[in-house]
Protein backbone atom coordinates (compact mmCIF):
# COMPACT_ATOMS: atom_id res chain seq x y z
CA UNK A 1 0.00 0.00 0.00
CA UNK A 2 1.13 3.47 -1.15
CA UNK A 3 2.62 4.89 2.23
CA UNK A 4 1.44 9.05 1.67
CA UNK A 5 -2.27 9.73 0.09
CA UNK A 6 -1.20 11.98 -2.74
CA UNK A 7 1.16 9.00 -3.91
CA UNK A 8 -2.26 7.56 -5.73
CA UNK A 9 -4.52 10.65 -5.07
CA UNK A 10 -7.28 9.03 -7.11
CA UNK A 11 -7.16 5.75 -5.21
CA UNK A 12 -7.56 8.02 -1.80
CA UNK A 13 -10.63 10.15 -3.11
CA UNK A 14 -12.32 6.88 -4.54
CA UNK A 15 -11.64 5.13 -1.93
CA UNK A 16 -12.48 7.58 0.36
CA UNK A 17 -14.49 10.57 0.15
CA UNK A 18 -15.66 10.54 -3.47
CA UNK A 19 -16.63 6.69 -3.52
CA UNK A 20 -20.02 7.88 -4.64
CA UNK A 21 -18.33 8.71 -7.73
CA UNK A 22 -16.20 5.47 -8.50
CA UNK A 23 -16.75 2.40 -10.44
CA UNK A 24 -15.07 -0.54 -8.92
CA UNK A 25 -14.27 -2.46 -5.87
CA UNK A 26 -11.90 -2.89 -3.32
CA UNK A 27 -8.86 -3.91 -5.84
CA UNK A 28 -9.31 -1.17 -8.89
CA UNK A 29 -11.60 1.68 -9.07
CA UNK A 30 -12.49 4.66 -11.64
CA UNK A 31 -14.52 7.54 -12.07
CA UNK A 32 -17.88 7.61 -13.71
CA UNK A 33 -16.59 7.63 -17.16
CA UNK A 34 -18.67 11.19 -17.69
CA UNK A 35 -17.13 12.74 -14.43
CA UNK A 36 -13.46 12.03 -16.01
CA UNK A 37 -11.35 9.50 -16.89
CA UNK A 38 -8.46 8.68 -13.37
CA UNK A 39 -8.34 5.14 -12.45
CA UNK A 40 -6.18 3.84 -9.63
CA UNK A 41 -5.27 0.82 -8.14
CA UNK A 42 -4.19 0.99 -3.69
CA UNK A 43 -1.13 -1.98 -5.02
CA UNK A 44 0.08 -3.15 -8.12
CA UNK A 45 -0.34 -6.64 -7.12
CA UNK A 46 -1.16 -8.99 -9.68
CA UNK A 47 -5.09 -9.26 -8.75
CA UNK A 48 -5.05 -5.44 -8.35
CA UNK A 49 -3.86 -5.05 -11.54
CA UNK A 50 -6.17 -7.10 -13.52
CA UNK A 51 -8.92 -5.60 -12.09
CA UNK A 52 -7.71 -2.23 -13.20
CA UNK A 53 -7.79 -3.68 -16.89
CA UNK A 54 -11.51 -4.92 -16.55
CA UNK A 55 -12.77 -1.73 -16.10
CA UNK A 56 -10.77 -0.28 -18.97
CA UNK A 57 -12.07 -3.14 -21.29
CA UNK A 58 -15.90 -2.21 -19.83
CA UNK A 59 -15.22 1.13 -19.38
CA UNK A 60 -12.81 2.62 -22.23
CA UNK A 61 -9.98 4.78 -22.11
CA UNK A 62 -8.52 5.40 -18.29
CA UNK A 63 -5.59 7.61 -16.80
CA UNK A 64 -3.65 6.91 -14.26
CA UNK A 65 -1.65 9.68 -12.09
CA UNK A 66 0.88 8.32 -9.67
CA UNK A 67 4.11 8.72 -8.09
CA UNK A 68 5.37 5.03 -8.39
CA UNK A 69 6.08 3.79 -11.63
CA UNK A 70 2.71 2.63 -13.09
CA UNK A 71 2.58 -0.98 -14.56
CA UNK A 72 0.23 -1.72 -17.53
CA UNK A 73 -2.20 -3.89 -16.59
CA UNK A 74 -3.11 -6.75 -18.97
CA UNK A 75 -5.73 -6.64 -21.57
CA UNK A 76 -4.71 -2.94 -22.03
CA UNK A 77 -1.96 -1.28 -24.01
CA UNK A 78 -0.35 1.92 -23.07
CA UNK A 79 -0.95 5.05 -25.07
CA UNK A 80 0.74 7.88 -23.41
CA UNK A 81 2.92 7.82 -20.60
CA UNK A 82 4.62 11.12 -19.78
CA UNK A 83 6.38 12.71 -16.43
CA UNK A 84 4.70 15.02 -14.54
CA UNK A 85 5.33 17.24 -11.34
CA UNK A 86 3.28 17.48 -8.17
CA UNK A 87 2.66 20.41 -6.24
CA UNK A 88 1.52 21.01 -2.96
CA UNK A 89 0.79 24.40 -1.44
CA UNK A 90 3.70 25.86 0.97
CA UNK A 91 2.36 29.50 1.52
CA UNK A 92 -0.57 31.06 -0.44
CA UNK A 93 1.15 34.23 -2.37
CA UNK A 94 -1.60 36.56 -3.53
CA UNK A 95 -0.72 38.58 -6.59
CA UNK A 96 -1.16 42.35 -6.49
CA UNK A 97 -4.11 43.06 -8.42
CA UNK A 98 -5.30 46.70 -7.95
CA UNK A 99 -7.92 45.70 -10.08
CA UNK A 100 -9.05 41.79 -9.79
CA UNK A 101 -11.89 40.69 -11.89
CA UNK A 102 -14.88 39.35 -10.60
CA UNK A 103 -15.24 35.66 -10.00
CA UNK A 104 -18.29 33.88 -9.81
CA UNK A 105 -19.92 30.87 -8.25
CA UNK A 106 -20.07 27.82 -11.28
CA UNK A 107 -22.38 25.17 -11.16
CA UNK A 108 -24.77 22.94 -13.45
CA UNK A 109 -26.08 25.60 -15.60
CA UNK A 110 -22.85 26.45 -16.64
CA UNK A 111 -21.31 22.91 -17.55
CA UNK A 112 -22.00 23.02 -21.49
CA UNK A 113 -19.41 26.61 -21.36
CA UNK A 114 -17.19 25.18 -18.81
CA UNK A 115 -16.99 22.00 -21.41
CA UNK A 116 -16.61 23.95 -24.43
CA UNK A 117 -14.21 26.45 -22.43
CA UNK A 118 -11.68 23.04 -21.14
CA UNK A 119 -11.86 21.37 -24.99
CA UNK A 120 -10.70 24.62 -26.68
CA UNK A 121 -7.61 25.23 -23.72
CA UNK A 122 -7.06 21.47 -22.99
CA UNK A 123 -6.22 22.38 -18.87
CA UNK A 124 -6.61 18.41 -18.57
CA UNK A 125 -9.20 15.97 -18.89
CA UNK A 126 -12.47 17.70 -18.60
CA UNK A 127 -15.81 15.25 -18.96
CA UNK A 128 -19.22 16.64 -19.04
CA UNK A 129 -19.69 15.76 -15.18
CA UNK A 130 -16.32 17.29 -14.50
CA UNK A 131 -18.08 19.81 -12.27
CA UNK A 132 -19.37 18.07 -9.87
CA UNK A 133 -16.23 16.94 -8.31
CA UNK A 134 -15.97 20.13 -6.26
CA UNK A 135 -16.30 23.95 -6.57
CA UNK A 136 -15.44 25.66 -9.55
CA UNK A 137 -15.15 29.60 -10.07
CA UNK A 138 -15.39 31.63 -12.91
CA UNK A 139 -14.89 35.06 -14.80
CA UNK A 140 -17.20 36.51 -17.76
CA UNK A 141 -16.69 38.64 -20.43
CA UNK A 142 -18.13 42.06 -19.16
CA UNK A 143 -19.36 42.86 -22.72
CA UNK A 144 -20.71 39.22 -23.60
CA UNK A 145 -21.03 37.37 -20.85
CA UNK A 146 -19.00 34.40 -22.25
CA UNK A 147 -17.36 32.44 -19.34
CA UNK A 148 -13.75 33.40 -20.51
CA UNK A 149 -11.48 31.73 -17.21
CA UNK A 150 -12.29 29.53 -14.70
CA UNK A 151 -10.73 26.81 -12.00
CA UNK A 152 -11.63 24.13 -10.04
CA UNK A 153 -11.40 20.97 -7.56
CA UNK A 154 -10.93 17.40 -8.91
CA UNK A 155 -9.64 14.80 -6.45
CA UNK A 156 -9.97 14.99 -2.98
CA UNK A 157 -7.87 12.63 -0.77
CA UNK A 158 -8.54 12.48 2.81
CA UNK A 159 -7.13 16.11 3.91
CA UNK A 160 -6.21 17.62 0.69
CA UNK A 161 -8.31 19.09 -2.41
CA UNK A 162 -6.63 19.28 -5.87
CA UNK A 163 -6.85 22.37 -7.89
CA UNK A 164 -7.81 21.79 -11.26
CA UNK A 165 -9.05 23.01 -14.64
CA UNK A 166 -7.24 25.99 -14.79
CA UNK A 167 -7.76 27.62 -17.63
CA UNK A 168 -8.43 30.87 -19.72
CA UNK A 169 -9.72 31.73 -23.28
CA UNK A 170 -6.99 32.33 -25.90
CA UNK A 171 -8.53 35.93 -26.16
CA UNK A 172 -8.03 36.78 -22.30
CA UNK A 173 -4.77 35.67 -21.83
CA UNK A 174 -2.30 38.13 -20.00
CA UNK A 175 -4.56 39.61 -17.43
CA UNK A 176 -3.85 37.35 -14.44
CA UNK A 177 -7.18 35.44 -14.52
CA UNK A 178 -5.50 31.94 -14.12
CA UNK A 179 -3.49 33.36 -10.76
CA UNK A 180 -6.81 34.84 -9.74
CA UNK A 181 -8.97 31.95 -9.93
CA UNK A 182 -6.37 29.46 -8.80
CA UNK A 183 -5.91 31.69 -5.43
CA UNK A 184 -9.48 31.71 -4.73
CA UNK A 185 -9.95 28.11 -5.01
CA UNK A 186 -6.97 27.83 -3.12
CA UNK A 187 -8.64 29.92 -0.12
CA UNK A 188 -11.66 27.88 -0.62
CA UNK A 189 -9.99 24.60 0.04
CA UNK A 190 -7.47 25.94 3.22
CA UNK A 191 -10.82 27.46 4.37
CA UNK A 192 -11.82 23.66 4.94
CA UNK A 193 -8.73 22.68 6.96
CA UNK A 194 -7.53 20.67 3.92
CA UNK A 195 -4.32 21.36 1.19
CA UNK A 196 -4.48 22.26 -1.77
CA UNK A 197 -2.32 20.34 -4.68
CA UNK A 198 -1.79 20.00 -8.01
CA UNK A 199 -0.59 18.53 -11.40
CA UNK A 200 0.96 19.36 -14.03
CA UNK A 201 3.41 17.79 -17.22
CA UNK A 202 6.86 17.96 -16.36
CA UNK A 203 7.77 20.06 -19.71
CA UNK A 204 4.92 22.61 -18.78
CA UNK A 205 7.27 25.31 -17.43
CA UNK A 206 5.70 28.16 -17.69
CA UNK A 207 2.36 27.25 -15.27
CA UNK A 208 4.55 25.14 -12.67
CA UNK A 209 6.62 28.37 -12.66
CA UNK A 210 2.96 30.12 -12.14
CA UNK A 211 2.32 27.76 -9.52
CA UNK A 212 5.30 28.74 -7.66
CA UNK A 213 4.54 32.16 -7.52
CA UNK A 214 1.80 31.22 -5.57
CA UNK A 215 3.08 29.07 -2.71
CA UNK A 216 3.13 25.98 -4.16
CA UNK A 217 6.47 23.41 -4.31
CA UNK A 218 7.30 20.04 -5.51
CA UNK A 219 6.20 17.21 -3.81
CA UNK A 220 6.89 14.33 -6.01
CA UNK A 221 7.31 13.55 -9.45
CA UNK A 222 4.61 11.56 -11.17
CA UNK A 223 3.76 9.26 -14.20
CA UNK A 224 0.84 10.04 -16.33
CA UNK A 225 -0.18 7.16 -18.02
CA UNK A 226 -3.09 6.70 -20.68
CA UNK A 227 -4.53 3.04 -20.97
CA UNK A 228 -7.27 1.90 -23.24
CA UNK A 229 -8.37 -1.86 -24.11
CA UNK A 230 -5.78 -3.79 -26.16
CA UNK A 231 -7.57 -4.16 -29.49
CA UNK A 232 -5.65 -7.90 -29.73
CA UNK A 233 -7.61 -8.96 -26.67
Amino acid sequence: MTRHPLDRPAWGALAGRQRGFAIGDGLARRYDPEVGPFAAVGSDEPDHLAALGRLVRAHGRAVLLQAPPAPVPPGTAERLRAPGVQLVLDRLVAPRDPSPPDVLELGAADAAEMLALARLTEPGPFEPRTHELGGFLGVRDPGTGALVAMAGERMRPDGHTELSGVCTHPDHRGRGLAAALSVAVARRILARDETPFLHAFARNRSAIALYERLGFVHRADVEVVVLEADPRD
